[in-house]
């Protein structure tokens, strides 16, 4: 354990409170920069200051860092990860300076990076803790407080498995389950192994336990979560165990979608295709990180697989699922590649129709094998391949996106909505295959959205009515609708109102209540101050206690 206490003289000094007993509980707002298994992250780490009496800001004060804990959870993937943070506490720096007792933690890969770094550069910052240790942070904060010096602690290996953790989901409809933590790969562009630890896997009955948990009280899309999800069980010896447990949460009843992310193609196998085709509630997505199409650079990479290999994946994946919706991740400029080593990647992510990607521009990270490789590429280089390669994305995604116009698709209604739909009165959500798509609801509806797109839920939301209009979804209820336009990377579904451009107003649009919508409308007239709390808390009471994991009630056939 890497621990210290620092202070510099000239930083400001958050005293000790002297508040009376009664006073209002603390707020926090907690700020996730990074992946996935950040998000969840966070959820742990708001969960924990929950359980300790802190309550969440307000989103109006959230939006103005107006909290009395702010906690940023960092990446360092990119190279201007230190940028982002530090530019985030440089703004922090003067709102503090005009709340006495405000606090700021910095978490996450960053801080497991640079460590009493941070203090050093920001000494305004309260606490700094890392990625095996999210269970300090309560303790942390009080700490600072009470010695009037900032508190540093970095653990060198895993103190808590982070699910045994409370959680505060963001969503009651969806939620994230990590399966396992840490990577056991070597790939030189990639800091994660070094800042995250070797792989170490939940068993099977933990997990789920977990995801019946997330069921019970009102989730229906579950995504499981590891750095290399597919080489799970690796840890307890059963090389099958990815797509055991892919069908065990088949067996679930009430989960309605089950996704997962990220896979390693070099781990990918066909017991896992065959587990997602077979799986009712397993969604027809995938998300398969290519990285580069060059075999030598493929190599260079440490990525234990070649192009073709990675396309056969892709032809056996659609072979069984012909509507899969296939992403990935690509790295351009990677130290050595060549016009032709690009030209590579160009052709492969051609054949691989990729409906959408993530492509960065290769960045030093200092620590890792690449940093140190010859060749680096110059920037201008870098740049000019980089837009070669997102323009023929965008072609792919178009063309993709336009083979879904026509179909009927199911769509899970999510609570945040698209930049233009607070003006088209369209409603947000995902489609199986987890395609965004913003669909219209009836003419004679649209009325009962008045002011729905400004995020606020009123108490007299129609969406909370008793007597609910049968055709308004509320956030967790699935829509049926039909496709009528599309564009690279979201889809248009007006088939609900007449007269709509492209193929629309041909009818199809129906609402389908769910578990998931009930939950929305409990957790949003707790808020609003009655009801029950049916929020998510990792499966706890509403208090956020954590929760014993046991076996799960399965259902057989």
């Amino acid at each position: 354990m890497f621990s210290t206490a620092l202070r510099p003289d000239d930083s400001p000094v958050a005293g000790p409170s002297d508040a009376p007993e009664a006073a209002a509980p603390r707020t926090y707002m907690v700020r996730t920069l990074g992946c996935q298994m950040n998000v969840h992250d966070s959820e742990h780490m708001a969960g924990m200051l929950e359980q300790a009496g802190y309550t969440r800001a307000e989103a109006a004060d959230e939006a103005a860092h107006r909290a009395d804990v702010v906690v940023i959870n960092t990446c360092a993937v990119r190279e201007n990860a230190a940028t982002r943070l530090y530019g985030n506490l440089g703004q922090l720096a003067s709102i503090k300076a005009k709340r006495p007792g405000m606090q700021i933690a910095v978490g996450g890969c960053l801080a497991q990076k640079d460590r009493s770094g941070i203090v050093e550069k920001a000494p305004w910052v309260d606490v700094v803790f890392g990625t095996h240790n999210l269970d300090a942070l309560p303790v942390l904060l009080e700490r600072a407080r009470h010695n009037e010096a900032a508190q540093v602690e970095i653990a060198e290996s895993l103190q808590v498995f982070p699910s045994t953790l409370p959680t505060k989901r963001e969503s009651v409809y969806a939620g994230w389950v990590s399966i396992s933590v840490g990577c056991n790969n070597t790939c030189t562009f990639c800091i994660v192994p070094h800042l995250r630890g070797k792989e170490r896997d939940r068993r099977p009955g933990q997990v789920l336990a977990e995801v019946q948990a997330l069921v019970d009280q009102g989730a229906i899309e579950v995504t499981l979560l590891g750095q290399n999800v597919n080489s799970y069980g690796v840890e307890f010896g059963d090389r099958g165990a990815f797509a055991k447990l892919l069908r065990a949460c088949g067996e679930i009843e009430g989960l309605e979608r089950v996704r997962f992310t990220s896979p390693h193609p070099a781990a990918f196998t066909d017991d896992v295709i065959a587990a997602m085709a077979e799986t009712p509630n397993v969604m027809p997505q995938l998300h398969m990180p290519l990285q580069a199409g060059s075999d030598r650079i493929l190599r260079a990479m440490r990525r234990s697989y070649r192009s073709e290999k990675f396309l056969g994946i892709l032809d056996r994946v659609r072979e069984a699922m012909p509507d899969a919706s296939i992403t990935t991740d690509l790295i351009v400029g990677f130290p050595g590649e060549t016009e032709e080593d690009f030209a590579e990647t160009l052709r492969v992510v051609e054949a691989s129709r990729f409906s959408s990607a993530f492509t960065f521009q290769y960045s030093q990270r200092p620590g890792t094998p690449a940093a140190t490789l010859p060749d680096q590429l110059p920037k201008e280089v870098v740049q000019e391949r980089y837009e070669r390669l997102q323009a023929l994305q965008d072609r792919v995604s178009a063309e993709e996106s336009a083979r879904q116009v026509g179909r009927t698709v199911e769509v899970l209604v999510t609570e945040g909505s698209g930049r233009k739909d607070g003006a088209t009165h369209r409603l947000t959500g995902r489609a199986a295959d987890n395609r965004l798509v913003h669909l219209a609801v009836p003419d004679d509806v649209v009325t009962l959205m008045a002011g729905r797109a400004d995020g606020d839920v009123l108490a007299d939301d129609p969406r909370l009515a008793d007597d609910l209009d049968p055709r308004l979804p509320r956030p967790g209820d699935m829509v049926t609708v039909e496709v009528t336009r599309s564009a690279p990377y979201h889809l248009v579904a007006d088939s609900a109102v007449a007269g709509a451009t492209g193929i629309g107003g041909t009818g199809t649009y129906s609402v389908r209540r769910t578990r998931s919508g009930d939950a929305w409308v409990a957790r949003e007239k707790t808020r609003l101050g009655g009801g029950d709390d049916h929020g998510h808390s990792h499966g706890a009471p509403a208090a956020g206690g954590p929760v014993s994991l046991g076996l799960p009630s399965l259902r057989r056939p």
